[in-house]
């Protein structure tokens, strides 16, 4: 099947994705912060370059898009009908890039969490959230956004 739009705009389409500070990413950190957590972005010192870093309890936090990361199961990750080996090139990279960067992370002695798009959608952000507690090993009670 064709794609829908022309080249030139599929192009701009994709152009216009962005890598940092996406909605899902913005969702954990507001939630963070609204919590008390200090945390550093996008560390370049650490493997992978995490999303979010928690110094204080040595942990990061991976916002995962689940059509870049190929989260097997996911409504939201289809593989597209064009240009199909180069999609699932592109998509493994990127699985083995972050298989590489936890297998360093653990290594160093970090935790990690991993966040996947989908879990931050309205009906599951609470448990989601929620689960970064005792990642964190926090005795407080968070709030909800």
């Amino acid at each position: 099947m064709a794609d829908v739009h022309s080249r030139e705009v599929r192009s701009y389409n994709m152009s216009r994705i962005k890598g940092k500070n996406t909605k899902p990413e913005m969702l954990v950190r507001r939630f963070l912060h609204a919590n008390r957590f200090r945390y550093k972005v996008h560390d370049k010192s650490l493997p992978g370059k995490p999303d979010i870093v928690l110094p204080k309890y040595r942990t990061v936090i991976f916002v995962h898009g689940c059509f870049w990361h190929g989260h097997k199961g996911c409504k939201y990750f289809v593989v597209p009908k064009t240009r199909t080996d180069w999609w699932l090139k592109k998509i493994n990279s990127n699985i083995a890039n972050d298989i590489k960067a936890i297998k360093e992370l653990k290594k160093e002695g970090w935790k990690i969490i991993n966040l996947w798009e989908c879990d931050l959608k309205p009906l599951k952000i609470n448990k989601a959230l929620q689960s970064l507690r005792r990642y964190a090993h926090c005795t407080k009670p968070l709030q909800l956004l």
